[in-house]
């Protein structure tokens, strides 16, 4: 197992120095979900939710999320992001919305932070939105599914786990 990072010889937190690290394409893609009552998910589906498009809003915010990751988790290096994706799908059979967030990045440093941040924040936001009509939603499985780029190369999770978090 590889040491922490983000802790100097003393144990003291620090910012990893990137300066040295080649600047290359990375990108991370992180998951998670909701489970809800159907009635919940039916009324997302339906856009009829009295606080306008769920979706839309909690898109927009897992967009805001990964865009601000450095000001939320210590020690993140703020990037300049290239490109960020949140997609939704509902899962009637299991009653949730399935939450993809992607994120990419021409850099030193990986993006596996701001996509993870995207996914929760999304989820989230999908919860403060619907809260008044199901305050018995479950926010979980969020996770790294894949990363790409930089000296650790290509991480990508187990079969079974990624099919597990995908409703397989």
């Amino acid at each position: 197992m590889s040491k922490l990072t983000h802790l100097d010889s003393q144990g003291n937190a620090r910012m990893v120095d990137v300066g040295d690290k080649d600047v290359t394409q990375r990108v991370a893609v992180a998951s998670g979900r909701i489970e809800m009552m159907a009635d919940t998910l039916a009324l997302i589906a339906s856009g009829g939710h009295k606080k306008g498009d769920v979706l839309s809003v909690a898109r927009i915010a897992g967009i805001q999320a990964a865009k601000q990751c450095s000001n939320l988790i210590p020690l993140c290096h703020p990037l300049m992001l290239s490109s960020i994706d949140v997609e939704f799908t509902l899962n009637e059979l299991q009653s949730r919305v399935d939450i993809l967030a992607t994120c990419k990045v021409n850099g030193q440093t990986g993006v596996e932070m701001e996509a993870l941040t995207a996914a929760s924040v999304a989820a989230l936001t999908i919860y403060d939105m619907c809260k008044a009509v199901d305050k018995g939603m479950v926010i979980g499985q969020i996770c790294l599914l894949e990363k790409q780029g930089g000296r650790s190369g290509h991480f990508r999770r187990a079969e079974s786990a990624a099919g597990e978090q995908n409703g397989a």
